[in-house]
């Protein structure tokens, strides 16, 4: 009997940390299997006018509802994020456009940083300091400087969102850092699609669709793989230093 009174509060605590994380996954699953038809470009064509119209008498309203969902898009994993950024150019234009999703996005992303955190990172940090071999030496080469790692996760559009939000907690980057690189991170590939959506009228007009591969056209993927560069630079040197 003492036995069991003394482990529940631990067996309670376990629960609650994996909660957070378990919760996103359902809903992730959920939202793909329900939600995915909704959030579509085809509804955000067929209500552009009841939108426009919303937006024009509640403005200060419509922003902070656009933000609101936006941060439960990419925070519960939910189809249609790429429309939501589209929905944010075509609303606001590129400028706030631009910012109101990469605000969403990244509080959004830092729910799942911290749910994964929470559940799973600080044992998985201190796990890998203990570990040797390969696994120790990914923790080693992304602490060492984690800035530029961080950055390169999000600016290589090969990265999947979801992953680049749960590695950093599974490595023990700091919150701060976390968020300060996801915002600049993603903010180029929001500029470009937040220009995108608003061009939306003139693609209603045309009744045609956009052009989500704008991205890796030589105009817009050259400047972003030269951030990429930048990013990756810090390391090289670092890398030739040891070497010299």
């Amino acid at each position: 009997m003492p036995d069991r009174t003394i482990d529940r509060p631990e067996q309670k605590s376990g629960i609650a940390r994996y909660l957070p994380l378990t919760v996103i996954l359902i809903t992730a699953l959920i939202g793909a299997f329900f939600l995915r038809d909704y959030l579509s470009f085809q509804t955000l064509a067929d209500n552009r006018e009841a939108l426009i119209a919303f937006r024009d008498a509640n403005y200060a309203l419509t922003a902070a509802a656009f933000i609101g969902a936006y941060i439960l898009i990419v925070g519960f994993s939910l189809p249609g994020a790429a429309i939501a950024t589209l929905t944010g150019g075509f609303l606001f234009g590129l400028f706030p456009g631009a910012i109101f999703n990469a605000v969403g996005a990244t509080v959004g992303a830092t729910a799942i940083f911290l749910a994964a955190k929470f559940g799973l990172g600080d044992r998985l940090a201190a796990k890998m300091d203990t570990s040797g071999g390969a696994v120790k030496k990914i923790k080693d080469g992304i602490r060492e400087d984690e800035t530029s790692y961080l950055f390169i996760m999000r600016l290589v559009p090969a990265v999947p969102f979801f992953v680049a939000n749960l590695i950093p907690a599974f490595v023990g980057v700091s919150l701060t850092k976390y968020v300060v690189t996801t915002f600049l991170g993603i903010l180029p590939g929001s500029i470009v699609y937040t220009w995108v959506g608003a061009g939306l009228g003139e693609v209603f007009a045309r009744g045609e669709t956009p052009n989500f591969g704008i991205i890796f056209e030589p105009q817009i993927i050259g400047p972003i793989l030269g951030l990429v560069a930048l990013a990756v630079m810090p390391i090289l040197i670092k890398k030739f230093r040891r070497k010299a």
